[in-house]
């Protein structure tokens, strides 16, 4: 009842108060029996408190105990009528209380219910646009839970690590970039981390990628969890590595302009004396001959003439060639992949460390590689080989192809090679690099296609000569 009263408005709740009393009064007026019908004005005191205020309750029970004892059979008299008269009053206002207070409570139970979902409609909302969010993003977020496992992952993610869509969760996060999965973070005790860093990761096909990471840890009631969001960053990592090669090729280029300038100057004077010796006819004992040899003497050394990095050995420092090899697969992979060239890696784990300057030492690895990949354009069978191993106390990396092969080898390492791609400079300054490493760099013949040989000092093998 107190249900469908509720749906009525407030003049509605009051009109039906009303006229039950007005009802009750009259049959309690108008039947002549030996009982009161006082019990009946409950019931328009029930409808009168879920729309009146406590005051105005306590006035509508004083007159239903007015109309009751009015028109009640009974003498009045004080003895009997005051007590009987105090009990009716309590029992009017008690009953037009309870529901005064029960449709307050409804009433706030109706607005906690509206505002309840009202927040999770608005929580909704944001989860939905955050998810929307997630999933269209560029770069590959996923969580991951105190065991290691991965709990989410976006689309960007699925593709990055070469899994199908909602696939990824429940996979180690280990097996595809082990950096995240040495972060100390499954213990309660642990400080949250909140960071960036670069790191190597590896795709479900076995694809090698290089990729920035912001990562951090929270907390939860299931536990700890780690949050990243992954940027495959090869591209721009190959693109700058390509990039200070060309540059350094540009560089050398213009200091071997200058040794050329030098030549043609000698040259020049050359041609001089031997228009004096020309004129005169005398040869055996003349200055002019003798000069002449001097100056042959003086454009064989300039000819011949190496190139020395400007820097002295104070830049060159211990290198760990196992993370060198390891941004070199993974620069040119897409590359040699897109090429059709099967790539074949066959490096030993623990190689010792290397005499040299890391940056220049993966610029003469990513000109080898690039001259393999050139050199396999038009083959068959296309496969590049990276092997490394430890040959009469030097670090020995192999680089071979099933190219074409090389005509003339003694002419390898020549500047300004005729036929060369760009300026034919990559072998000679190749070299020149690895020699201020106190290694070498050469070719090694033996068919199919063509070997090169890169011989680096290990680091503790040079940190024994010095000391001697």
């Amino acid at each position: 009842m107190l249900f469908f009263f509720h749906r009525l408005s407030r003049p509605q709740l009051l009109i039906i108060a009303a006229a039950i009393i007005l009802t009750v009064a009259l049959i309690d007026w108008r039947v002549e029996l030996n009982a009161s019908f006082g019990f009946l004005y409950l019931f328009p005191m029930l409808i009168a408190g879920s729309c009146l205020p406590r005051w105005q309750l306590a006035l509508l029970g004083g007159l239903c105990t007015f109309l009751a004892e009015r028109f009640a059979p009974f003498p009045w008299d004080p003895a009997a009528g005051v007590p009987r008269d105090v009990f009716m009053f309590a029992s009017y206002f008690g009953t037009g209380l309870f529901a005064f207070e029960s449709a307050r409570n409804r009433r706030l139970s109706e607005q906690h219910v509206r505002e309840v979902e009202q927040e999770s409609d608005l929580r909704r909302d944001a989860e939905q646009q955050l998810q929307a969010l997630i999933e269209s993003s560029p770069a590959a977020i996923l969580t991951v839970d105190s065991s290691g496992r991965i709990l989410m992952a976006n689309q960007a993610a699925h593709l990055l690590l070469g899994f199908e869509p909602g696939t990824l969760c429940g996979e180690p996060i280990r097996e595809f970039v082990p950096t995240l999965a040495r972060v100390p973070f499954a213990d309660e005790s642990t400080p949250r981390f909140r960071t960036a860093m670069q790191c190597s990761g590896r795709s479900r096909e076995g694809n090698d990628f290089m990729a920035d990471v912001w990562f951090s840890t929270y907390k939860t009631s299931a536990g700890p969890r780690l949050a990243a969001m992954l940027v495959d960053s090869s591209e721009t990592l190959r693109d700058a590595e390509e990039s200070s090669f060309h540059h350094l090729i540009a560089a050398s280029r213009l200091a071997v302009g200058a040794v050329s300038h030098e030549i043609r100057n000698v040259c020049g004077a050359i041609s001089v004396v031997y228009e004096n010796l020309s004129r005169r006819g005398e040869l055996k004992g003349n200055e002019d001959f003798c000069a002449l040899g001097s100056l042959v003497e003086g454009l064989g050394k300039i000819a011949t003439l190496e190139l020395r990095q400007s820097a002295g050995s104070d830049d060159l420092a211990s290198v760990d060639l196992d993370s060198v090899l390891g941004e070199l697969r993974i620069v040119t992979a897409p590359d040699l992949r897109d090429s059709g060239i099967l790539m074949r890696w066959h490096v030993p784990q623990g190689l010792p460390r290397v005499w040299g300057e890391r940056h220049n030492l993966l610029q003469v690895l990513l000109n080898l590689t690039r001259n393999s990949q050139r050199a396999m354009q038009d083959q068959e069978v296309k496969e590049l080989r990276v092997s490394a191993c430890v040959e009469n106390g030097r670090v020995v990396v192999r680089v071979r192809d099933t190219g074409r092969g090389v005509s003339n080898p003694e002419r390898l390492f020549l500047p300004f090679q005729e036929g060369a791609e760009s300026t034919g400079l990559g072998l000679y300054l190749s070299r020149a690099l690895v020699r201020s490493f106190r290694g070498d760099l050469r070719y090694e013949p033996g068919p199919p296609g063509c070997c090169f040989a890169l011989e680096l000092m290990p680091s503790t093998a040079a940190g024994e000569e010095e000391g001697a």
